[in-house]
């Protein structure tokens, strides 16, 4: 113990992460480059130097308010130059200090310090007999736990009858934090510093046991895995010398992937768990086959590959006018669901439904959208499935299954945010097999599919990031429920002169490129193409009309090739039938007179509209009313609502009361191999009794359509902008349609307007009036009919197959 105060000035040096106690021989390693020199400094005087912890250890230069109070003034005994700059010093501990004044030194740390001599106690008493007996049980227990070759210490400990000197011995040789130490070392009360110490010394055996016990939980299962790597590699030589295959590095091979596919935890445990059951297969059992195909399709899936959505509208417009010409509010209604998606990128998706008539443009317009999203695409062919197997995939334990259509296009596209194109889902079908319409129903609902669920799979699989497009070519087939979850979008049909643009920027210049001819060796003039179109083609669409384009082009292909001294060729429509033949359909021509019982409806059809003639004779007879030309329940009925109106109206319309007796009345819709239905006809059909009973002639230029109740009523119909279509084709000047669907003309192309007379009605009097050169005295509910000002369409409503009226 120092009693005498001993206060000097010396260099400091500032350790990092360590104490040294008096009494105590230490190594460390000097690096700082005011540490070597203080070192330096002091191996020039005395070889004292004052040893303090800094508190901060991941301070590089501390300062003195950066270190503890309490040092240790230590002897310099040995230096070692390492390589680099780095100097290892032994020092020995001599007693305790504290800094009194900080003293001013250009390149190191220098003060004058003061000696801290332990406070006077009695040094012999009972209590210090025991908490010198328990260091030493303590300090025993921590060496057997710790294994450190610190028996010295131990016998320094067992001899000292000092519990200070018991206590700073303990402190330098127990692996408890620096920090700890410092309280050891800053306590000048000698019992007190080895109840310190004590203390800090039962806490450290428990964290040594805690670490022990961890350390021999996981020597066991190393050993444990050591024990299975001898027993696989003797399995291993079994099963080479067997000529099996080595089911271990196979299974090995499906954790290393199922550990890199980073899938929900859901996911990675089902999988990991198959791979166990793979392992207990006997070799060659066929139920290893079944896990293996599971396994693979599994692991096949993109369930965290995606790629970068571009979501701009300019963009989307950009791509979308460059690949289809016209579909004007076709595209601006996709651009707006863009548009919200660019805004509000959380909000889940709409479904698409794109619904028009075949050819025009439904697949290729998914296909833009895709580039435009740089999404990848998927399409899936519903047209004819009937199982719900196909959507939903078959249950693993049936021989031969796999996952349905949905999941198969996933993963086919290698994206787990894609643009799935749902093709033709209103020819989906059903039979005792299931309804694959309400397996759909999850899928195309954004609140459900997060987690859908394929019968094979049977894991979660998140479709929220997928967007869906459907295409049909009517919304009639297509269940209600499942409807009601798509954004219809519907795709009228093309006029003339919308397929000679798409024919010259799009299908002319693809059928060239397809059949290897340069752009400078074929010329079809404008003309030459309306002819294609008028002649050669009709529909709604363009297929066809790039069919006899292809066709156009393999005729010039071969002239190129038989006379090569053709250099190019110029196509005009008087040169046409040279290459396509004689004309397939001759123009639409007016009849060249005005006729009595023959009017031209409007018709609506899957594949576009139509007109349709309508044929009545009336000869004498019993009151037979004969009905022909494949017509259904529908349109028969709407024959008798007319018959019905023109007997309530005989004498307005000058027709003897009793003609329904003494005539027979024959209605016939030409064309009788094609089946027909629907309520539209209804005003033609009057319109061609009243011309036949009157023999009144029927306006030539006149076509109409709407359905008509027994009172005369004309009711709206549905499939208008078709229907106007047809006529504006067929050259007529005036269409007749119910006052109802005048809303509907402003969805009627531009082109159409202009060329067509609409007129409205609400009542059959105003059409036979408009039609028939036949004054008739006015009924009750008949009001003048009405040139109509605005313009429209809204999609067909009555459900057959064929011609729809």
């Amino acid at each position: 113990m120092q009693e005498i105060i001993i206060s000097e000035r010396m260099p400091v040096l500032a350790l990092r992460g360590l104490t040294v106690f008096p009494q105590a021989t230490v190594h460390f390693d000097v690096g700082r480059e005011k540490s070597v020199r203080a070192l330096d400094k002091a191996m020039k005087g005395d070889q004292k130097i004052f040893l303090v912890t800094q508190r901060d250890i991941l301070q590089d230069d501390p300062s003195m308010d950066g270190l503890y109070d309490v040092g240790t003034v230590a002897e310099v005994r040995q230096v070692l130059k390492m390589p680099g700059d780095a100097v290892r010093v032994l020092v020995h501990g001599e007693y305790r200090a504290h800094i009194t004044e900080e003293l001013t030194a250009k390149s190191y740390l220098c003060a004058r310090v003061e000696s801290l001599p332990d406070e006077n106690v009695p040094m012999q008493s009972v209590r210090v007999d025991a908490l010198l007996r328990q260091a030493a049980q303590l300090f025993d227990e921590f060496i057997e736990l710790s294994q450190r070759p610190v028996q010295d210490v131990m016998l320094k400990i067992i001899a000292s009858r000092d519990p200070g000197q018991v206590a700073d011995l303990i402190a330098q040789a127990a692996s408890y934090d620096y920090s700890d130490k410092m309280r050891v070392l800053a306590q000048l009360d000698p019992v007190k510093r080895l109840e310190i110490s004590n203390r800090l010394l039962s806490r450290e055996l428990e964290v040594l046991r805690i670490e022990n016990q961890l350390q021999d939980k996981t020597q066991q299962v190393i050993d444990k895995d050591q024990r299975d790597y001898y027993l696989r590699e003797q399995m291993k030589v079994i099963r080479k010398e067997l000529g099996e295959t080595d089911e271990d590095d196979e299974a090995e091979q499906y954790r290393a992937r199922i550990e890199a596919l980073h899938a929900p935890e859901e996911v990675t445990e089902k999988l990991n768990k198959e791979v166990q059951r793979l392992l207990k297969q006997p070799y060659g059992a066929s139920e290893a086959s079944v896990i293996r195909n599971y396994l693979d399709t599994a692991l096949e899936l993109p369930w965290n590959r995606r790629t970068k959505e571009r979501v701009n509208v300019e963009t989307a417009r950009r791509i979308l006018d460059r690949d289809h010409f016209g579909l004007e509010k076709v595209k601006e209604r996709i651009l707006e669901i863009l548009a919200v998606k660019q805004l509000a990128p959380e909000l889940p998706g709409q479904i698409i439904c794109l619904v028009g008539p075949p050819g025009v443009g439904k697949t290729s317009i998914a296909m833009s959208v895709a580039c435009a999203l740089n999404r990848k695409l998927a399409r899936i062919s519903l047209g004819g499935i009937h199982d719900e197997a196909e959507i939903r995939g078959h249950r693993k334990t049936y021989i031969g299954a796999m996952p349905g259509r949905i999941l198969t296009a996933i993963q086919q596209a290698g994206s787990c945010n894609p643009l799935l194109l749902l093709d033709e889902i209103d020819k989906l079908g059903s039979d005792y097999r299931g309804d694959p319409s309400a397996a759909l129903l999850e899928v195309l609902d954004s609140e459900q599919n997060k987690t859908f669920r394929d019968n094979y799979l049977e894991l979660p699989f998140d479709l929220s990031e997928c967007m869906f497009i459907t295409t049909a070519n009517t919304t009639d087939t297509i269940p209600r429920p499942l409807l009601d979850r798509m954004e219809v979008i519907e795709l009228g049909s093309y006029t003339d002169e919308e397929k000679l643009m798409i024919a010259k920027r799009h299908l002319l210049p693809k059928q060239l490129k397809k059949h290897g001819i340069a752009k400078t060796q074929l010329k079809v003039t404008d003309d030459a193409m309306r002819e294609i179109i008028r002649c050669y083609t009709r529909e709604s669409g363009v297929r066809s009309l790039e069919r006899e384009l292809g066709a156009l082009c393999r005729k010039a292909a071969m002239r190129i090739v038989s006379e090569p001294e053709l250099k190019a060729q110029r196509v005009t429509g008087a040169e046409l039938e040279a290459y396509l033949g004689p004309r397939k359909l001759l123009p639409d021509k007016l009849p060249s007179a005005d006729t009595v019982g023959l009017v031209t409806g409007l018709a609506w059809t899957s594949v576009g509209g139509e007109t349709l003639e309508v044929e009545c004779n009336v000869v004498e007879g019993t009151g037979k009313l004969e009905l022909t030309g494949n017509l259904g329940n529908v349109m028969k009925e709407s024959v008798h609502a007319a018959m019905s109106y023109i007997r309530s109206r005989a004498k307005e319309f000058r027709i003897p009361t009793d003609f329904y007796k003494t005539k027979d009345i024959h209605v016939h819709f030409p064309e009788g191999a094609v089946p027909k239905d629907g309520p539209s006809a209804g005003v033609t059909v009057c319109t061609a009794l009243v011309s036949a009973l009157t023999n009144t002639p029927v306006r030539r230029d006149i076509a109409m359509t709407g359905e008509i109740s027994i009172r005369g009523r004309v009711l709206p119909i549905g499939g208008l902008k078709e229907k106007t279509m047809a006529a504006y084709r067929h050259g007529i000047r005036t269409v007749i349609i119910p006052k109802d669907n005048e809303k509907d003309l402003a969805e009627i192309d531009q082109t159409v307007r202009r060329a067509l007379n609409f007129v409205t009605v609400e009542h059959a009097d105003s059409v036979i009036e408009t039609a028939l050169a036949l004054p008739v005295t006015a009924a009750p509910e008949a009001k003048p009919a009405k040139k109509a000002v605005l313009p429209v369409p809204q999609s067909p409503v009555e459900p057959q197959t064929g011609i729809r009226q």
